[in-house]
């Protein structure tokens, strides 16, 4: 009826029936099929319907024109119905996306929560997301940009929206090598490997990189890995005790000159690392070992018994590196 009335009135209005085909186009996908079996149907509806024509056609003579006009005619209303399915089908694949992508946002929501929520939460959300639960996964701390990031590995969860984007990689494994080629552009810091229930912890790390990059602390590189600076991770975990360790740790040396100072801590730190003689601090500061000696009196005469005692030798290497590390000039 809708293609005879179509022939008869063509520059009639749409069809309120069109939605039909539209939500057969969304059933199919709903159904997890493709679209190829519906437009088979359409397609052999068409041929059945066409040799009816012909039939009709031969009985009543009708000429080759209008048989012309009648077939190119059927051809535009299987091709209009195939479209409407396609439109049906695109829009339920759309929304199902959205669907899914908001109930993923959720659950990342839910894994970096701090307070951290119900667990039980968390793996309903997880199975909602149709996203399986890992046994380690890491976060990767994001800086805004402008660049593409349309080359990540499906199960990877992306909020990009968030003021301070990120990522949660299930399973991670070389993770910093192929960010460079997912994210060319961005800027990033990979946080620790962790059990799922510690992701907020994966990710704290890893914006503590970004930032104490963006400080200058950390080289400027495309990717960080947390991982890799561990030691800076945790001596600035809280900068006022880190500042409070090296003032108090390193007080003896106030007194002095900036000059006197910046020379006597360079030589107490490397005279620390190096835990050997004269000649080898002096190879690495590039200095005469009798410079080096002399340097040491002088840190033996302000520091005391404390050079020679493990606990505080401890203390005042990590008194300096903290120094060092806090001192962006």
């Amino acid at each position: 009826m809708k293609f005879v009335g179509r022939i008869a009135h063509p520059d009639s209005q749409p069809d309120p029936h069109d939605d039909i085909h539209r939500k057969l186009g969304a059933w199919e996908f709903k159904s997890g099929r493709s679209l190829d079996s519906l437009q088979a149907a359409y397609r052999i509806g068409a041929r059945v319907a066409w040799r009816h024509v012909c039939a009709f056609a031969e009985q009543r003579e009708l000429s080759l024109h209008l048989m012309s006009a009648l077939g190119e005619a059927m051809m535009a209303h299987v091709d209009e119905l195939v479209s409407l399915s396609v439109e049906g089908y695109a829009a339920a694949q759309a929304s199902a996306a959205g669907t899914l992508e908001r109930k993923r946002r959720k659950l990342m929501e839910l894994l970096v929560g701090d307070p951290p929520s119900n667990w039980q939460s968390v793996v309903q959300a997880a199975e909602a997301a149709a996203w399986p639960m890992p046994d380690r996964l890491c976060a990767v701390a994001l800086e805004p940009s402008a660049a593409p990031a349309d080359d990540l590995p499906p199960d990877v969860l992306v909020n990009f929206e968030d003021t301070t984007p990120y990522l949660l990689v299930p399973n991670p494994a070389a993770v910093s090598r192929w960010l460079c080629r997912a994210l060319p552009g961005w800027r990033a810091a990979v946080g620790l490997p962790v059990v799922p229930a510690d992701a907020r912890r994966s990710l704290a790390c890893a914006r503590r990189v970004l930032a104490l990059a963006r400080e200058k602390v950390l080289p400027d590189r495309p990717v960080l890995d947390s991982a890799d600076h561990l030691v800076e991770l945790t001596v600035l975990a809280d900068e006022f005790l880190a500042r409070q360790l090296a003032e108090r740790a390193l007080a003896p040396l106030a007194p002095l000159t900036d000059r006197q100072r910046t020379k006597l801590a360079e030589t107490l730190l490397v005279w620390l690392a190096a835990r050997g003689g004269a000649p080898e601090v002096a190879a690495r500061l590039q200095v005469h070992p009798q410079t080096v000696r002399y340097r040491v009196n002088q840190l033996e005469e302000l520091f005391g018994d404390r050079m020679h005692d493990a606990g505080e030798r401890f203390t005042l290497e990590l008194a300096l590196r903290a120094h060092y590390l806090l001192d962006r000039d």
